[in-house]
């Protein structure tokens, strides 16, 4: 009969302890996923906040540049991206003087650009005011989808989907897709994803349908086919003469393009209001990336159109 007791007493000290390791375990994981939940909170919330001083800087850079020039072009500040850089050589460095004070502070470091969209063809052209096609940026955008190589057939179907987006009402009351408000959402039109990766460098959408093309930042596939009296060589040769001397105005790069003056002027330009703005922050295992666009208006007035946030990425 001891024997028995003695066998039960130590199987209940045995189911005690396994209860109270579980227990304990259970505790010490809620324990670590709250702070983790919590350092990643912090972490988002930190990331925010540099990301909006980092779009308010460039803003500040675009204000600036407005307010000192004339023209937009590759070889001003605004068009130099920012490389990775540690947050600290910011944020440490006053009057030239290192103050130090960041030991232990986790590394962050931000990276960005800014993109002249007016130096792409606007899909929003494509359609008018009352949401009719418009011919003559069809018949562009046919030429850059010849030279890209890619099926006139998605073409097509984006250009009927975006009219019938823009148009309050259809002829036979049939549903309707979304009008896009950015260029990934053109998938929503037809558009393959494949066919969007090779046209993102070329193409874009604004939220105004009569945007020019900047000679001075657009690339050479986009100024051949813009025109068609133009081809890909001319194209080639403005963009090399725009690299020794930045173009003062649209005449004189219509020279360049088409000497015997054919060139339809009132389609280019040689400033742009409309840019898009790259941030990238990178801070403990975690990127999170930003991009936005933004407007500059008559007076150097720079205005957000639209911020879109990609995190959660996490790094080995």
């Amino acid at each position: 009969m001891r024997h028995a007791q003695r066998g039960a007493a130590l199987l209940l000290a045995m189911l005690t302890v396994t209860l109270v390791a579980t227990f304990a375990a259970t505790a010490l994981w809620q324990q670590w996923r709250a702070v983790e939940v919590e350092q990643s909170e912090r972490a988002r919330s930190q990331s925010a906040w540099v990301l909006v001083g980092a779009l308010d800087f460039s803003r500040l850079i675009l204000r600036q540049d407005g307010q000192g020039s004339r023209t937009d072009h590759l070889a001003e500040p605004w068009a130099v991206p920012l490389q990775e850089s540690r947050m600290s050589t910011f944020l440490a460095a006053e009057n030239g003087v290192n103050q130090g004070g960041d030991e232990g502070l986790p590394e962050v470091f931000l990276s960005g650009s800014i993109v002249d969209l007016q130096s792409r063809m606007n899909v929003a052209n494509l359609v008018d005011a009352e949401g009719k096609l418009r011919e003559a940026p069809l018949e562009a955008f046919k030429r850059l989808f010849d030279l890209l190589g890619l099926p006139q057939a998605e073409l097509m179907a984006m250009a009927e989907n975006l009219r019938r987006a823009s148009q309050k009402q259809t002829d036979d009351g049939a549903d309707v897709p979304l009008r896009p408000e950015r260029f990934d959402q053109l998938v929503w039109l037809g558009v393959s994803p494949a066919t969007l990766r090779v046209l993102e460098p070329h193409v874009t959408l604004l939220p105004q349908n009569d945007t020019k093309i900047n000679l001075n930042t657009a690339s050479a596939q986009v100024i051949a086919a813009s025109a068609e009296d133009l081809d890909l060589v001319a194209a080639q040769r403005l963009v090399q003469a725009r690299t020794n001397s930045p173009l003062r105005d649209v005449p004189s790069a219509a020279k360049i393009l088409s000497p015997d003056g054919t060139l339809v002027t009132t389609d280019y330009s040689v400033t742009s209001s409309f840019f898009e703005v790259n941030g990238r922050l990178r801070m403990e295992g975690t990127v999170v990336s930003e991009r936005s666009l933004v407007q500059r208006t008559t007076g150097n007035v720079v205005t957000t159109i639209w911020r879109q946030r990609v995190a959660g990425e996490r790094q080995p």
